[in-house]
């Protein structure tokens, strides 16, 4: 309560303006740091303003009832539903040829990411998509550096096309109800977007492919995790050994001391199932152990134990376990944590083999490891639970899960339901939000989303920023703050044309929006644009869609979209790879952009 005390005895030396400046610089610069996750932030803000003064007590959590906080959850669980019901995995692998060029293969990969990110989360849809590009960069031995960029900058272009495709669009979208009276429509940002996608998916396939670093197309994730699965050793129990007939749950501080993990135990030549943790250990046993050479040698002479010279071959992975391979995206329950802060092993019965980080497998004390999002990670467990496991992580799977043979005949019936309720809403017969609820409501009916997984399919970091940074970007708005960032704009642009305030607005939003959250930056933006177009007389909507497309565009790190943090450990991509293709896109989208904008919302 000091702190809180501290911000609100600042609060009565300051006006509200200032407060809200310091307070949102603060903001955007724990972002950057990354120290701390978005939401948090965003919501440690929220309160300090309250306590402060600056939002009315009565206003603090009204964020979280906005129409665009309830729409976002909403179409992510649409996306679950969409993906569950086989019908996206059904058309990509319609299209997986290894055989095809890669310039062909880029091509129809982006066209597809981009069509599925203008109906679906663009993430949902990079997530559905990322496994068939995999394996298709497996079977044709090739590198899936070569194909995962594109595969990001398209899914992120497409995602402008609709309201629904991207945070940001729903942001401006709601945002312009407020101010204006109205809210931009599902297909209001069609024109603007599918131009800007087209064109950019066009320069994603024919060019900028080719400026992706050349020693990255070298990376091979996949030879990355085959090498995290090795060495795997079978340890002979002595009659000597001073470990006999303690259980093997109790090996895991020697385990973790020398850093091995322990797959399982074989007695009389069988595998025992699972890891067989409450077996009590006997002569002659033999422990699966993973690890270093070095490692396991450690642990051989700290446990008394033999390596096992036995002509007979056991299998390190019973019949009733397997691998994963997943990638960690921002905001993953896991990210900043451990696997022994997790209680992975403990709590679900999996354990972590390996981490795979920007290129460089890591295998030493894994298990102590803070977790990276970007991180690719290499997990062993029971077979029908370890998928499960990788949601509860928050983890996306780098290899295609099997189609469940019950909703394939329910892939029809999702698509139908969800292409519906876009037409009635598009047609204005019922409000946006209440038609994707209804979809929700149909899908849970139907089995096509289980009930179980309704809630988990909500990315509550994002609710939570949006939430949080409504009621914030409101009160800047009422102090007056925004019109005054507004004023300082057109004060500095003086004797320009509008048309080139409606340009540095978009670059100065898209520099943003590279280096912080995509959300924030439309939050804080929009109200900009409004009061910049109402100094200059212009159509406000020119600047609401100005912002709506340049927040969305954030190519030139794997920070500033979540889609480019998750391909950065897959594609063993550095920080300073985005920003050669992403560059040049970024300026095809403000040549493209404006002159579209101009014509279709006339200053």
């Amino acid at each position: 309560m000091l702190e809180l005390s501290f911000f609100a005895g600042i609060k009565r030396y300051m006006p509200d303006q200032v407060f809200l400046f310091i307070l949102i610089a603060l903001v955007f610069v724990f972002l950057l740091w990354g120290r701390f996750r978005y939401d948090i932030v965003a919501f440690s803000a929220l309160i300090i303003a309250g306590v402060a003064g600056v939002i009315p007590k009565e206003e603090v959590f009204s964020g979280f009832g906005h129409p665009a906080v309830l729409i976002v959850a909403l179409v992510l669980i649409v996306s679950r539903g969409l993906s569950r019901s086989g019908a996206i995995e059904l058309l990509a692998k319609q299209v997986l040829n290894a055989k095809r060029s890669l310039q062909a293969h880029v091509g129809i990969m982006a066209t597809i990411s981009a069509f599925l990110s203008s109906i679906m989360n663009n993430v949902a849809a990079l997530a559905l998509l990322m496994p068939v590009d995999m394996q298709a960069a497996q079977k044709a031995k090739r590198s899936p550096a070569q194909t995962l960029m594109p595969l990001s900058f398209a899914s992120i272009l497409g995602g402008m096309v609709t309201l629904i495709g991207t945070p940001p669009n729903i942001v401006i979208a709601t945002y312009r109800e407020d101010a204006l009276g109205e809210p931009f429509k599902m297909f209001d940002f069609a024109p603007v977007g599918l131009a800007v996608a087209l064109v950019g998916v066009i320069f994603v396939v024919f060019f900028g492919w080719r400026l992706i670093p050349a020693e990255r197309t070298k990376h091979n994730s996949a030879k990355e995790l085959e090498d995290l699965k090795g060495f795997v050793a079978e340890l002979r129990v002595p009659e000597t050994s001073k470990i006999i007939e303690k259980r093997v749950r109790d090996l895991d501080a020697i385990a973790d001391e020398n850093d091995v993990q322990i797959l399982g135990l074989v007695r009389r030549g069988k595998r025992l199932p699972g890891a067989a943790r409450r077996e009590q250990l006997r002569k002659n046993d033999l422990l699966v152990l993973q690890g270093s050479h070095n490692a396991i040698d450690r642990f051989v002479g700290v446990a008394g134990l033999t390596f096992n010279t036995s002509d007979k071959k056991q299998s390190v992975v019973s019949e009733t376990s397997s691998l994963v391979e997943v990638v960690v995206p921002v905001g993953a329950s896991i990210e900043g944590r451990s696997a022994l802060d997790a209680r992975l092993l403990y709590r679900q019965g999996v354990m972590l083999l390996g981490i795979s980080r920007k290129g460089k497998p890591i295998r030493e004390r894994v298990r102590r490891e803070p977790i990276q999002a970007g991180d690719i990670l290499l997990l062993l467990g029971p077979e029908g639970q370890i998928s499960d496991v990788a949601d509860w992580l928050g983890c996306l799977p780098l290899a295609q899960r099997g189609l469940e043979v019950t909703l394939r005949s329910k892939a029809t019936l999702a698509v139908a339901i969800f292409i519906g309720a876009i037409l009635v809403a598009s047609m204005g017969l019922v409000y946006l939000p209440m038609a994707l609820a209804a979809v929700v409501v149909i899908y849970v009916l139907a089995g096509i989303v289980p009930l179980s997984g309704l809630y988990e399919s909500v990315e509550w970091p994002v609710i939570v920023l949006l939430g949080s940074m409504i009621p914030i970007g409101a009160a800047l708005e009422a102090s007056g703050g925004t019109a005054q960032i507004a004023n300082l704009i057109v004060e500095v642009t003086e004797g320009l044309p509008t048309v080139a305030v409606l340009a540095i607005l978009m670059i100065v939003t898209m520099t943003l929006s590279d280096m912080l959250n995509n959300v924030a930056t439309a939050l804080i933006a929009a109200p900009i644009g409004i009061d910049i177009a109402n100094r200059l007389g212009a159509n406000p909507d020119a600047f609401l869609m100005a912002v709506a497309v340049s927040a969305s565009c954030a190519f030139l790190t794997p920070i500033g979209h979540k889609n480019n943090t998750i391909i950065m450990g897959p594609g063993g991509y550095q920080f300073g790879d985005y920003w050669r293709m992403g560059l040049p896109l970024e300026l095809l989208v403000l040549l493209v952009g404006i002159p579209m904008i101009l014509w279709v919302w006339p200053l």
